[in-house]
């Protein structure tokens, strides 16, 4: 019997913070797991959720129902491992079925030490999270079974994400080079602070080589590669934990400036603007958002559990002239784009690169090769 096999008839249980349980099966690894209990309503793309490094600390709770039926294959993961620090779902597919799978999703969890249950009522837990807001969550199986009371408390003493500062424990520890596909056009430095396989190659499709540099990389190291531009990735953690030197000088220099997810947060918090953290947050590959320059309505991919809070009805004053809000999601009118109107800069708050997830957004790509065009014009 296989490790998967045998956690598919071990006992699990959920316990969130607010006291509320749920039991289950193990599923993917037997042992223990905290984290921040979030929800992705995204119904394809769990191996590009699963190893998205902005999901590190995260315990994800999957909406829908049956995951796993196209198993695992070598060519999705978005990085060289499963960064979530738990995984819920409901009905665990029993055979994969695809012609790239190349393992089962649960042989996949157990292999990479992955702690997760199945079995539970995953609408309730994410209704009762949408009411009650992202916690803390356990999740136990096999020994570390105990009372309710127990578990409770251990769940209680775990981090929680407001105030983290997780970006260099994702990111690259050294620099590596993505090549441009045919003729370089640009040079782009890109800041790793928990960056996703599929953007750079993004980039790289536009004929931009594409520098990637750890997440503490210094203003010197970013100009050391002479770039046209410099971008700002996703990542996990609090953005009030950043440090926004390089941001700063980047503005200061004029440089084009394309920033995502949390690089749109740490722009917004470098023009002045403060973060917070939603209650829930935006999570899945289904969310409508609006550009408010066209009105235009995209289905994007989010993963983001804060936002930048900046006025919807007015062009800002900054320290580096004035910004607006460019796009703003149709759920709850949160900020999901920033744009100087007096500096090549602009950012989103969601994920263009499209792993998985629609394709609407691809157009900023182009959009910061423009802004690298002009200047150079």
């Amino acid at each position: 019997m296989t490790t998967s096999a045998r956690a598919a008839t071990t006992p699990a249980v959920l316990v969130l913070e607010d006291g509320r349980s749920f039991s289950g099966r193990a599923y993917g690894a037997v042992g223990e797991t905290f984290g921040e209990a979030v929800f992705s309503t995204g119904m394809t793309g769990y191996q590009e959720t699963l190893t998205d490094p902005s999901y590190h600390r995260q315990v994800v709770v999957m909406t829908a129902p049956h995951v796993g039926n196209t198993g695992v294959n070598d060519e999705d993961p978005e990085s060289s491992r499963i960064w979530v620090a738990g995984y819920v779902v409901r009905d665990p597919a029993r055979v994969p079925s695809n012609w790239r799978s190349r393992r089962s999703l649960d042989d996949e969890l157990a292999a990479q030490g992955v702690v997760g249950i199945s079995g539970i009522d995953t609408r309730a837990l994410t209704r009762h999270l949408r009411e009650r807001g992202a916690m803390r969550v356990g999740i136990f199986s096999g020994n570390a079974l105990a009372d309710e009371g127990t578990l409770l408390a251990r769940v209680r003493q775990a981090p929680e994400m407001t105030g983290a500062d997780l970006s260099a424990e994702v990111a690259t520890d050294q620099p590596y080079v993505v090549p441009a596909v045919g003729e370089r056009r640009f040079t782009v430095a890109a800041l790793d602070l928990g960056i996703k396989g599929m953007t750079p190659h993004r980039m790289a499709e536009r004929g931009i080589e594409v520098h990637v540099l750890p997440a503490t990389a210094s203003v010197e190291d970013v100009y050391a590669v002479a770039p046209d531009g410099v971008f700002l990735s996703n990542g996990p953690g609090d953005p009030a934990t950043a440090d926004l030197t390089v941001i700063q000088a980047v503005l200061e220099r004029g440089t084009p400036l394309f920033g995502i997810c949390f690089g749109n947060q740490l722009l917004g918090r470098a023009l002045g603007f403060g973060t917070y953290k939603l209650k829930y947050g935006h999570r899945g590959i289904n969310q409508p958002v609006q550009d408010r320059a066209t009105g235009k309505v995209e289905v994007t991919a989010h993963n983001h559990g804060f936002a930048v809070d900046a006025p919807l009805d007015k062009v800002s004053d900054t320290p580096y002239g004035r910004a607006e809000v460019s796009h703003v999601c149709l759920n709850d009118q949160v900020v999901e784009g920033l744009r100087l109107l007096d500096r090549p800069a602009f950012s989103v708050q969601y994920h263009p690169e499209a792993a998985a997830g629609p394709h609407d957004a691809a157009y900023l790509f182009d959009r910061f090769t423009q802004l690298m065009e002009a200047q150079r014009a």
